[in-house]
Order: structure tokens, then C-alpha cells, then sequence
């Protein structure tokens, strides 16, 4: 039997002021994550610069754990720091020494460690601020809480600061906006690690859907036609997600919903808004979209996708885009 994969380590790190909300906005959907994947997939530990810090609500975090010399990450399995965003409510003589103390931290430990590829950085509203003193934005794209762009534009002149933005993912960096932006940046990172069906199931979970700005990327197609409480036609797609290159006619989807094909049909068209082929078909175009933007060729894509071949991916494609695949691939090249 193959060992178990081992567990990512996750720093969540904590300063003076943290909001709450930013903080668990982070580490409840991992938590969650844990459950759904079956295993133990995030290794979730607490940290800061002092082992007991005041929060933006009138309770103390205690216990935090120090800032750790070593991430514990490797090239196969980076480690995650999570960077939360605080309240400017607590006084300064609480925050400056703290806040310099985690910039020094973020120079000597993290950054080696996300050129070594050893590390990722995840920051959530303010966190963006700490990243950015410590120059872990420098020539990345990279977004913040909307009150906070300009101050990050001013400030930080060589970070690539995108307005209007949920969240931004460059290389090993990723940054979102305010408060519960947290929430989809971390369905983000769930599907990246776990699988798209464990961020869909998550999600149901928390009662969230993922939202995206104008200009964000596709990340996840997966969870578009999921706003509904329908059992059924959650379990049918959670099927279609786990392996969406299977031969998903309607009675195979009718068999995973434990239904009729022709009651999934009726199902699928009052509470997704669209007949279940054409949910598979939305599926395989957003995954090979992402395929497309990742620098595979036209035929890979709609292989990896699921279609039967380039000609058919361009069919189903030319009922959901406005463009042609190639358009998005060049598309993709240019962002």
C-alpha cells in the first residue's frame, strides 16, 4: 500500500489587530479541506511574533507559536504562509515592533524559501502591506483590500498592484482582496491542491460560492452552476468534477444523482439553469481553458478536457465563448 501523501504545512500568521475574519476566512476552508479530502492534507499551525497578540475584537489570541526559522516545505510539497490583514484600532506601540519583527522574518525565511520554490504566499486584505515591505511584491501582480490600493500603488511602486481584483495568483504569490475575498482565495488554493470536487464540496459547506471581478481569471469553471441546494444534482456534479473525462452521458450522470435520467434532466434545468450535457460540456471548455493558459496546444487541451477530439471541444466551445480557443490561448500568453 503507497505511503500517504504527506500533510502541507501552513504558517498562519498572526499579528496585532488581525482581523479575525481575515484569519479564519484562510484556515476554516483548509480545515474543511481536511475532512473532505479524506486525509490530512494542510498541517494548520498558528504563529507570530509574540505568543499572545490583541485581535480586532476584544479577545486575545494566545499561544501563537513562534516564527518559524525553517518552513518545513520542498519543492514536491511547498509550504503556505498566510499573511492576514489587521485593524489600524490597535495602537501603534502595539503594532510597530510586531509588524517589524514579522518583515524581518518574511526577508530572511520566507522570501529564500519561495525562490527556492520551497514556499507559497498567500496574503488576505492588509496582509498585502507585509509582503510588500518585505519586497515580496516587487515586479509581481498583486491586489488588496480597495481602500488599501493606493496607499500599496504609493508605497510600493515596483509591486504590479491590480485594481477591481478578488484575488491574484502570480507564481508562488497570491493576494486578495478584503476580509471574505480570503474565502475564494482559499477555495482557489483548495482546488489547486485538492482537487476541484473537494473545493466544490467546501464550498456547499460553508454555504459560499466563488465570485470573480471583470477582469479575474477562470479559475475554477467547476463551480459555476452550483448556487442551489438540490442534493441530487450536487451529487451528480460532484461525480462529473471528480473525473470530468468519463463518459458522462445522462443516465451515467442519472445513476451518480440516483435518479431517472429523465427526472435529473428536469432537476438539472430548475435549479443548475442549464440540461446536464450541456453542465458536462461547460465543465470540460473551463478545464481546457486552464489548460489552454497553462501553454498546452489546442489538441491537448481538449484531450485533457475530456472531448473526443480539437473539432468537437470547438463546438461546444463556440456555444459558451466568444472567442475561438486559439484567441484565448494567445489570449493567455500576452496576461
Amino acid at each position: 500500500m503507497p505511503a500517504a501523501a504527506p500533510a502541507t504545512p501552513v504558517w498562519l500568521v498572526a499579528t496585532p489587530g488581525v482581523l479575525l475574519l481575515d484569519l479564519a476566512a484562510m484556515a476554516e476552508p483548509l480545515r474543511l479541506a481536511n475532512k473532505f479530502a479524506g486525509a490530512k492534507t494542510f498541517e494548520l499551525q498558528m504563529a507570530g511574533p509574540a505568543g499572545a497578540i490583541q485581535s480586532s475584537l476584544p479577545v486575545q489570541l494566545a499561544g501563537l507559536g513562534e516564527l518559524p526559522g525553517s518552513l518545513g516545505g520542498s519543492r514536491e510539497n511547498p509550504a503556505w504562509v498566510v499573511l492576514s490583514g489587521t485593524t489600524s484600532d490597535v495602537p501603534a506601540s502595539q503594532r510597530n515592533a510586531a509588524e517589524g519583527a514579522t518583515v524581518d522574518w518574511l526577508k530572511t525565511v520566507v522570501a529564500p524559501a519561495l525562490s527556492a520554490r520551497t514556499a507559497r504566499l498567500w496574503t488576505v486584505c492588509s496582509g498585502a502591506l507585509l509582503a510588500a515591505r518585505a519586497g515580496l511584491l516587487n515586479g509581481r501582480q498583486c491586489t488588496t483590500h480597495h481602500e488599501l490600493v493606493d496607499q500599496l500603488k504609493k508605497n510600493h511602486p515596483a509591486a504590479e498592484v491590480q485594481e477591481n481584483r478578488i484575488f491574484v495568483i502570480d507564481g508562488p504569490v497570491a493576494t486578495s482582496a478584503g476580509i471574505t475575498a480570503g474565502i475564494d482565495l482559499a477555495l482557489a488554493a483548495i482546488g489547486e491542491r485538492c482537487g476541484q470536487a473537494v473545493a466544490s464540496q467546501v464550498a456547499r459547506d460553508m454555504v459560499v460560492y466563488w465570485r470573480r471581478a471583470g477582469g479575474d481569471p477562470q479559475l475554477s469553471p467547476l463551480l459555476d452552476h452550483r448556487n442551489h441546494l438540490h442534493p441530487a444534482v450536487h451529487r451528480a456534479q460532484d461525480a462529473i468534477l471528480a473525473d470530468p473525462t468519463a463518459d458522462w452521458d445522462v443516465e451515467n450522470m442519472a445513476a451518480a444523482a440516483h435518479v431517472s435520467s429523465r427526472h435529473l434532466r428536469r432537476l438539472f434545468q430548475d435549479n443548475a439553469g442549464l440540461n446536464p450535457l450541456a453542465y458536462v460540456h461547460s465543465v470540460r471548455v473551463g478545464l481546457a481553458k486552464q489548460a489552454l493558459a497553462r501553454g498546452a496546444s489546442v489538441e491537448e487541451a481538449a484531450s485533457q478536457a475530456g472531448f473526443g477530439s480539437a473539432q468537437q471541444m470547438r463546438r461546444a466551445w463556440k456555444g459558451m465563448e466568444s472567442s475561438l480557443p486559439r484567441a484565448a490561448k494567445a489570449a493567455a500568453k500576452r496576461g
